[in-house]
C-alpha cells in the first residue's frame, strides 16, 4: 500500500529529523531556557523527538522550520492544554525559529495540495 501524498508530507522523515537533532544540540529547546522544569523531573530519564510547531492534525509539514527537538515532558505540555501554556510555548519557539531562518513563516508550513 502506497502512502498518500499528503500523509508523507506531514511526516518527518528521517534526515529530517536528523537535521533539526543536530540543529538543535539534541537538547530539548524548553529544557535549555529550564521552561517549567519542576524539581523532580529526572532528565536523564527523558525520551526525545521532534515537536511540529504547526500540528500534523492542521496540516503541519514534517520539515526543518515546523519542527524543534523536544523531551516528552515538554511535548506534553505542549499538547496538553488544561495547564494553558500552549501558546506561550509556540511563542517561544517561533522566535527560535525566526532567528535560524529569517524568512520564516508559518503560513509556508502548512500543507496546500495546490503546492504540490
Amino acid at each position: 500500500m502506497t502512502m498518500k501524498r499528503r500523509t508523507k508530507e506531514l511526516r518527518f522523515d528521517i534526515k529530517t529529523r536528523e537535521t533539526i537533532a543536530m540543529r538543535d544540540s539534541e537538547t530539548c529547546l524548553f529544557c535549555s531556557m529550564y521552561y517549567q522544569m519542576p524539581e523532580t523531573i529526572d532528565s536523564s530519564n527523558l525520551t526525545f523527538d521532534i515537536m511540529h510547531f504547526i500540528p500534523k492534525s492542521q496540516g503541519g509539514l514534517g520539515i526543518e522550520q515546523n519542527g524543534v527537538y523536544g523531551c516528552r515532558y515538554h511535548h506534553h505540555l505542549l499538547d496538553n492544554g488544561n495547564k494553558g501554556l500552549r501558546s506561550e510555548m509556540l511563542g517561544m519557539m517561533a522566535e527560535y525559529l525566526k532567528g535560524i531562518y529569517p524568512d520564516w513563516n508559518k503560513e509556508n508550513l502548512i500543507y496546500k495540495k495546490t503546492n504540490y
